[in-house]
């Protein structure tokens, strides 16, 4: 494929999303904000790296077979595998700083901190994605998100040097996030979602299991079945599901007009932290949750067209 065509297909795959495709994103960042409390329901009785490990070991499993049922693509060109490497060494430190975090703060916080993701994409895609540029629009929602994180930083209840460091760990976390989700749009110009989504995990897992076996607390503390249910939750909703639907929709719309649905990803992980895990809804949260609102409002007022 020539290099005009594909410039003039990403810039056709970056247009205004229709409606459908937004509540369908709407729909994804919901269940992606919801994992980061399954997660610290699985952390109270496994280690960090063994959540990990054992989440993507299941989600390879899983979509491995799928794709053998379907007749999905599972090739990989010997010309590709360098990116995919790439993308695994992103995808691992992505994961892993995140999921450490999340063990040192509150569920809440961690995905309220997930609101800056939107920003760095939006600033990496304008300069290495042809057709996602920066409109005024787009930078006053993606400011009113990003002040709503703000509110978090400066949200002092309750809060430890152990939290802030949660804190602080997120936050690179997303940076690597956020490259990794402008690499993936240039990948799926060449590689098939279903590959991005898998390979990754085939060295995420076994990585983080051995990584489990030398560094955790005990690798497997106790067991009952809310940790099941979250792990499940992890491995095949989100693991899964989401992550071959998200990495597909990027692919046909853009980066930059997916990811500024991540604003509800902090909603939903507040809302589950709140209800399930007791966590603490203080004004600074629902300060934070208003902008975020806000954010979605000003990035998508334009019609939309039903399809």
């Amino acid at each position: 494929m020539s290099t005009g065509v594909g410039n003039r297909e990403e810039t056709t795959h970056n247009k205004e999303l229709p409606l459908s495709a937004a509540l369908f994103s709407l729909f994804l960042n919901f269940l992606f904000g919801a994992n980061a409390v399954a997660a610290k329901i699985s952390l109270l009785g496994m280690g960090v790296f063994t959540t990990v490990g054992l989440r993507f070991f299941f989600a390879a499993i899983a979509i491995s077979l799928w794709a053998i049922i379907t007749g999905q693509p599972l090739y990989i060109d010997k010309s590709k595998v360098k990116q995919l490497i790439i993308l695994s060494v992103f995808f691992v430190a992505q994961i892993g700083l995140f999921y450490l975090g999340l063990n040192m703060t509150t569920a809440s916080r961690g995905t309220l901190i997930g609101n800056l993701l939107p920003f760095v994409v939006l600033l990496l895609a304008h300069f290495f994605i042809p057709g996602d540029t920066i409109t005024g629009r787009k930078v006053l929602g993606i400011i009113l998100g990003f002040c709503g994180v703000l509110f978090v930083v400066l949200d002092k209840e309750g809060v430890t040097a152990n939290v802030q460091m949660g804190d602080l760990l997120i936050f690179f976390a997303v940076i690597i996030w956020g490259v990794s989700a402008v690499y993936v749009k240039k990948l799926t110009a060449t590689i098939h979602p279903l590959i991005i989504s898998l390979y990754p995990m085939f060295l995420a897992a076994p990585f983080f299991l051995l990584a489990g076996f030398f560094w955790d607390d005990g690798m497997v503390r106790f067991i009952n079945s809310s940790i099941v249910v979250s792990l499940l939750y992890q491995s095949f909703v989100t693991a899964s599901f989401c992550y071959i639907a998200w990495n597909t929709m990027i692919k046909k719309y853009g980066a930059t007009a997916l990811h500024s649905f991540v604003f509800v990803m902090p909603v939903s992980g507040v809302f589950f932290g709140v209800v399930l895990l007791g966590e603490p809804l203080t004004p600074h949260i629902l300060a934070s949750i208003s902008f975020i609102a806000a954010g979605i409002i000003v990035i998508n007022s334009k019609k939309r067209t039903m399809q």
